[in-house]
């Protein structure tokens, strides 16, 4: 699985297209509903590619509710990139490479 991160409007998806097979996007949107995250990582992981929005730069909610949702997205960003086999991040439509090997478009 690849997964790709970085902030919003970054060159994610269009990235992400070059690589085909079964994609997913956003998914830390997903991590907010779910009570057992490493069931939803599990489930991403089947994917080709995934992507998620990195949602924990900047200012703090203030609100509890906002606060616990972007600490699942976080920690869903996490369980993702330990079983992806390459893990990029995008910043500026640009790619680095964190972990792993590009796999062939």
């Amino acid at each position: 699985m690849l997964f790709i991160t970085g902030p919003l409007y970054s060159g994610k998806r269009t990235f992400a297209a070059q690589f085909g097979g079964r994609q997913i996007y956003e998914v830390q949107d997903r991590a907010a509903e779910m009570t057992e995250l490493q069931a939803l990582a599990d489930e991403l992981a089947a994917y080709d590619v995934v992507t998620a929005t990195e949602v924990g730069g900047g200012i703090v909610p203030i609100d509890p509710a906002e606060r616990a949702r972007r600490e699942a997205a976080g920690r869903l960003a996490c369980l993702l990139a330990a079983r992806a086999d390459c893990v990029v991040q995008m910043f500026c439509g640009l790619p680095t490479i964190l972990k792993g090997e590009l796999p062939k478009c």
